[in-house]
């Protein structure tokens, strides 16, 4: 017998799922499938995120290779890795680790020294506004977004500074570029497509 989408929906959230009578918290989050939906928490209420498009998976497996080919011994390049900090748990597109990090299943903001969101329509607002917020607030050093730009991709570069992030870099094109947080690495928007 087969099934309409609305009957497997509703037979899934019957059979799985139960929202808390509080805040998420992170043990909630084992709770949901793995959909291919990016399941967050913020101040204690849940953020879903769709399934991301084909070209958003290929610009971080990118971000993810130009990173691991610069990483000094010790350093780490996830993706996907999730951070708390405080009643929020994020999930960055990238994250990269200092050398001797925890290793925990969600990392301490202490042991990361940059996180990559790669923007898109679906996650913009949260990408510009609110998790860089967060960020700031868990003392995350380094910021890049990747955004789409007029030729290629553009990759812009923030710094902490006192409480907030400022500007840094605006990066687009394939000609490399030369960037030392988390530490020396070049980049070249462009040859990430």
């Amino acid at each position: 017998m087969r099934r309409s989408a609305v009957e497997v929906v509703r037979l899934v959230m019957t059979t799985w799922f139960t929202a808390p009578e509080g805040q998420w918290t992170e043990p909630d989050l084992h709770l949901f499938p793995q959909d291919g939906h990016r399941y967050e928490i913020v101040d204690g209420s849940l953020h879903v995120a769709p399934p991301e498009p084909e070209s958003h998976e290929a610009l971080v497996r990118a971000v993810v290779t130009t990173l691991r080919a610069a990483a000094p011994p010790g350093w780490w390049v996830c993706d996907r890795l999730g951070i708390e900090i405080g009643p929020s748990n994020l999930v960055p597109d990238v994250t990269v680790l200092r050398p001797r990090s925890s290793g925990a299943v969600w990392c301490d903001p202490a042991d990361v020294a940059l996180v990559v969101e790669v923007e898109t329509s679906a996650t913009r607002r949260f990408d510009r506004l609110l998790k860089p917020s967060l960020y700031a607030e868990g003392g995350i050093p380094a910021l890049w977004r990747v955004e789409p730009g007029r030729v290629s991709p553009m990759l812009r570069t923030y710094e902490l500074g006192a409480a907030r992030y400022r500007a840094v870099h605006s990066i687009e094109g394939a000609e490399p570029v030369k960037l030392d947080a988390p530490y020396p690495v070049r980049v070249a928007p462009a040859t990430w497509l």
